[in-house]
């Protein structure tokens, strides 16, 4: 298992090798005190990095010897086709996107198979899209109402408002009138866990950690689509949900930002990125890589992020699902239970074991309930 930081190791510079930059560690321990570099994977003598690439490169379509060939001009040294191909067999079953491939690569050359593109939104965002693997996904049927959301990817290269993105205010900033008082967050072990601790030990600076989630996820998985998906909600469409549909968003158009202590008019215009769209069992289900996630609640930043797509694909509000993770930790909600209608009083009660039933008072603004 790779080395993680802790109290008996810590990070210490990087050292230049034949295969790229490798992480030091040094022993806080002070018998020892040594400084050293942390093995990968045990019983390879290529560094973890290199077999993601490989993998990577692989399900983009790539046989084995372009793979090989591409990495080794990448980096400077590759394993030979044989060794990439046992590396395949060895991670099928945490890369599941080798069931879509065999019909991925009749649907998309190997370089067309994911869009990127880089756009600049205050800061760089480089956005990728997975263009096989949302045709495949689309094809079944319990996915057959979610094919908005692919027009709407297939759109962002070339329909972004870019302006919006650097005059509107942030999702991540906003504090709203959402109710959480029935909402329930699930927590569970999911797949994005796995993938997360697999990738982030071969990534040497924290500010890469999401890109390289990122790279990985939508070359190897089998569900997510896209990521750093650019989004946004205008002051009219807030006014449709709250005056058409009846949903609980502002109050009485007042909002409270980040760094405000009294609440201010709604923003003409409110932005965001989603770090990972998903398709599979029938939802759009939209995630946000968040380290530490125990200690993290996105509950309105994801709402927000659910709200916009709604608005920009046309699909209902109760056809997402939200969640935030990392290595260790998922939890999920589903933003219909946040966002509710107006006038929607759902009494909660008591039983005793005397037979009586009590209601119990609602708590507007409390912590959402984690199980």
């Amino acid at each position: 298992m790779p080395i993680r930081e802790g109290v008996d190791f810590v990070k210490r510079g990087t050292r230049k090798n034949k295969f790229g930059t490798a992480q030091l560690y040094i022993c806080r321990n002070p018998v020892c005190g040594r400084t050293f570099t942390a093995k990968d994977i045990k019983g390879k003598k290529f560094p973890l990095k290199i077999v993601i690439e490989c993998m990577s490169h692989y399900n983009l379509g790539f046989t084995f010897e372009q793979t090989c060939s591409i990495v080794k001009q990448k980096f400077g040294a590759a394993p030979d086709p044989q060794t990439a191909s046992a590396w395949y067999e060895e991670y099928k079953p945490l890369c599941r996107y080798e069931r879509l491939r065999p019909w991925a690569v009749k649907y998309c050359k190997p370089t067309e198979t994911v869009e990127v593109v880089t756009m600049a939104h205050r800061q760089l965002y480089r956005f990728r899209y997975h263009r096989a693997k949302t045709y495949l996904m689309l094809e079944e049927f319990k996915n057959r109402n979610l094919k908005p959301l692919k027009e709407y990817l297939d759109s962002v290269s070339t329909e972004t408002p870019h302006q919006y993105f650097q005059e509107g205010g942030r999702m991540s900033e906003i504090k709203s009138k959402f109710d959480k008082a029935d909402m329930i967050v699930k927590s569970k072990t999911n797949f994005a866990n796995h993938l997360a601790e697999f990738v982030l030990p071969s990534v040497l600076e924290n500010k890469h950690r999401h890109e390289e989630l990122q790279r990985f996820f939508v070359a190897n998985d089998s569900v997510t689509v896209a990521t750093e998906v650019p989004v946004y909600i205008r002051r009219e469409d807030i006014e449709h949900l709250e005056n058409v549909l009846k949903f609980k968003v502002t109050d009485d158009g007042l909002v409270m930002l980040k760094g405000k202590k009294r609440p201010e008019a709604m923003p003409n215009l409110l932005t965001g990125h989603i770090d990972f769209v998903q398709i599979r069992n029938g939802c759009v289900h939209l995630l946000d890589y968040k380290p530490n996630a125990a200690k993290e609640q996105p509950i309105e930043q994801l709402t927000w992020y659910a709200m916009a797509m709604s608005r920009l694909t046309g699909l209902r509000l109760f056809e997402f699902k939200c969640g935030w993770f990392d290595e260790k930790d998922y939890f999920e909600f589903y933003p219909l239970h946040v966002v509710k209608k107006l006038g929607y009083k759902r009494k909660r009660h008591a039983v005793f074991r005397s037979g009586n039933k009590v209601e119990i008072p609602r708590e507007v603004g409390v912590k959402a309930q984690i199980i």
